[in-house]
């Protein structure tokens, strides 16, 4: 059977080690009252308790029997209830929210390291929470000062929940095609009609009440994207004093039956009159969406990095049983008919692949996680706006990335098991399914990659760009050992083909379009080689203090530097082949 317990060894290196996250805390007055690295690591202790004995022993039977719908109603498989309750009273849902309205205010960078377990542990019942925190954030961001006081407190304490409406039968990527409407009443508020679907945790048994974030149109709305607004939907109506009133006109007409995260519930929600409230400004609600979106996309590259820590752990441990062959070298257990598999090279190539790539995210989580906190808690506003630039930068490769390297890795720790990782008991065929739409909702990979390339590079002729990849040169120029030498390399090679591109798009339409995944991977090995130099030199500074831990830290660095980041040179050739390549063919001819 398989078994998670977090990585906590290095949740720590990379938080008090790499990025001195307490000295950090310290000089932001918002979290210096809040957080400190005694208090970190009390919170991570028993964050991996709370996923690895509460959350991960629900994960295959969440599987096994699913979410279920019958006549509206949706009911998660059995335990999620019960854990959810114990999950919601442990403050988890509001980790990072606003004290004010009942959160805990802890900092981004601890929060990625929480999500990671939770993904890691079970991702369906992480998303209910997920979207929860994200709607807080929208919320508090966009809504009036009376919305917030009326939903926030029971959103962040998980008696309510969240969800974001978006998407519709015929409008996916492309919202200004949107259909839902929404006309103006009386008394202030409207009249929401539409129907959305993929809708995570629209229905379901967990809470008390939903509240629907939907994206609507006003009758006299500017067609497109600019007609757009955000409106709050309750489940259930909320009285003055604060109790839960009569049903709103909002019902589930289905669930879907999906490849993997399958007790989550995703629901095709109808909006029949359903009375709403205008949240920000009318015909804004795209940019105001944006604020979750955003987390949630970020999230979402972090249930990649959770898929792939959980398949690392159970590949090694059957790696290290597995009887298989004689090593190529000679026997090693020379008491057994057979070594195990961990001895043969190719065995050690996918279980190095995983880590390299999985420690490679977990560390670029916890940097994006710091950008974040700096654009909110900075008390300087050049660093804000510079770390506001980097967040918008990063967040399409820390989504896009994440999760397709976490695919990448599930399915390298299915192979590893060989048949057995074909086999349901072993629970490597459910990571694989179940990370498999992270490459998908909010914003597909490929779509991603476009919003890197054409709006957070070639729109801005590069200027964020030049931030990050200033960073890093000053790191690899002050610590040119072990890999600092390696890094200049890397970033020469990223910064020239973003040069070259910003000349082929002034003539050519198609080329970021043709160049912009393959980009969006060479941007990602590169950025992981920033994050592992830097690695690697705290590990080598520190090596004397613990031989085990910063040995392997080191070989592993030195397994990317040598096996992984030289990716980027077949990356590089591919973009410079140019978009004529894709269009030798006439649609009629595929």
């Amino acid at each position: 059977m398989p078994q998670y317990s977090a990585n906590l060894r290095d949740s720590r290196f990379i938080l008090h080690e790499v990025f001195d996250a307490p000295s950090l805390w310290a000089r932001l007055p918002a979290l210096a009252e809040r957080v400190d690295a005694d208090t970190a690591d009390a919170i991570l202790e028993e964050a991996a308790k709370v996923t690895g004995q509460l959350l991960a022993p629900l994960n295959r039977s969440g599987d096994e029997e699913g979410a279920k719908w019958q006549d509206g109603v949706v009911t998660t498989p059995a335990g999620f209830k019960e854990a959810y309750a114990t999950y919601a009273e442990g403050g988890w849902v509001g980790l990072s929210g606003n004290p004010e309205f009942g959160g805990m205010g802890m900092p981004k960078m601890l929060g990625v390291q929480f999500e990671e377990m939770v993904y890691a542990a079970n991702s369906s019942f992480a998303l209910y929470s997920a979207l929860t925190s994200g709607a807080c954030l929208a919320i508090e961001a966009h809504a009036s000062a009376e919305l917030k006081e009326a939903y926030l407190p029971n959103m962040y304490a998980g008696v309510w929940a969240g969800s974001m409406c978006l998407t519709e039968p015929h409008a996916g990527t492309d919202l200004g095609i949107i259909r839902t409407k929404a006309e103006p009443q009386a008394d202030g508020s409207y009249s929401i009609s539409g129907t959305k679907i993929f809708i995570t945790g629209g229905e379901q048994d967990l809470t008390e009440n939903i509240i629907h974030l939907v994206l609507a149109k006003l009758p006299d709305a500017p067609a497109g994207p600019k007609g757009i607004s955000l409106f709050l939907v309750p489940k259930r109506m909320v009285n003055a004093d604060g109790s839960l009133g009569a049903a709103n006109a909002v019902s589930c007409g289905s669930i879907e039956h999906k490849m993997g995260i399958k007790a989550s519930a995703t629901c095709v929600m109808n909006f029949d009159g359903a009375i709403g409230y205008l949240v920000g400004e009318a015909n804004k609600g795209l940019a105001a969406m944006f604020t979750m979106m955003n987390y949630e996309r970020l999230s979402i590259g972090i249930q990649g990095i959770g898929c792939a820590e959980a398949s690392y752990q159970n590949a090694v441990t059957y790696a290290r049983e597995r009887l298989q062959s004689r090593a190529p070298s000679g026997p090693v257990a020379k008491d057994k008919a057979a070594d195990p598999i961990i001895h043969h090279p190719d065995v050690r190539r996918m279980l190095l692949t995983m880590k390299a790539m999985t420690e490679g995210g977990r560390a670029f989580a916890c940097y994006v996680g710091q950008q974040l906190d700096l654009a909110k808690y900075a008390d300087d506003a050049d660093e804000r706006q510079h770390a506001e630039a980097l967040v918008a930068l990063l967040t399409p490769v820390a989504k896009a990335f994440f999760t397709d390297t976490g695919l990448d890795s599930c399915v390298l720790g299915q192979q590893v098991f060989g048949g057995h990782g074909y086999i349901r008991e072993w629970g490597q065929e459910q990571l694989v399914r179940d990370v498999r739409i992270a490459q998908i909702y909010e914003g597909t990979n490929g779509i991603q990659a476009l919003d890197l390339l054409g709006r957070k590079v070639v729109a801005n002729g590069g200027a964020a760009l030049r931030l990050f990849c200033a960073e890093a040169r000053s790191f690899a120029q002050h610590h040119e050992a072990p890999y600092g030498s390696d890094l200049l390399v890397a970033l020469e090679r990223l910064e020239t083909v973003s040069g070259w591109l910003l000349e082929q798009a002034k003539s050519n339409p198609n080329e970021v379009g043709a160049a912009s995944v393959d980009y969006l991977n060479l941007f990602g090995y590169v950025a992981y080689a920033y994050l592992w130099a830097r690695m690697a030199a705290t590990a080598e500074a520190r090596r004397s203090e613990d031989e085990a831990f910063y040995s392997a830290k080191l070989a592993t660095a030195d397994f990317f530097f040598r096996r992984l980041l030289p990716r980027t040179l077949s990356l590089e050739a591919s973009i410079r082949a140019g978009s004529e390549p894709l269009f030798g063919l006439a649609a009629e001819q595929f």
